[in-house]
């Protein structure tokens, strides 16, 4: 057991890359070493500067490493801007979404909504599944 405790880890989401999957203050718990698969949301070192740790969604296998992306198709660093991610540059895999409290709250109904949605997995999106562009319509209004 204590190996796997070792395995495990937390980091925090500090940008609006990943929205609406990820939020800015969300916590992730992640598992190191874990095998990275299509779909996953993942933990890395930023390709151009290796001591900042960023969060990405692998979308799938490349010649030379992982092509990474952010859910927020307005936020442009990820694989668009720097290429593939070479597999020694991935860190951990994303296991868990942990949501922090929005302030402090004075009623059980509060607590109660915040604790079913507080805890959430992080499961690999088939392509179909991950978030888009919004559609020009609703971009219109």
């Amino acid at each position: 057991m204590s190996g796997l405790l070792k395995r495990i880890g937390l980091a925090e989401v500090y940008n609006p890359s990943m929205l609406p999957t990820l939020r800015p203050g969300d916590r992730l718990v992640v598992k190191y070493g874990s095998r990275v698969r299509p779909g996953a949301v993942v933990l890395l070192r930023h390709p151009l500067q290796h001591d900042l740790l960023i969060v990405k969604r692998a979308v799938e296998r490349r010649s030379g490493g992982w092509w990474v992306v952010g859910d927020n198709p307005r936020v442009r660093n990820d694989s668009r801007e720097f290429g593939p991610v070479p597999d020694d540059l991935l860190v951990a895999r994303a296991w868990l979404r942990l949501r922090p409290p929005e302030g402090p709250q004075r009623s059980l109904r509060p607590v109660l909504l915040w604790l079913f949605s507080a805890v959430r997995p992080l499961v690999a999106l088939p392509p179909a599944a991950r978030p888009g562009p919004p559609s020009r319509r609703l971009r219109a209004r």
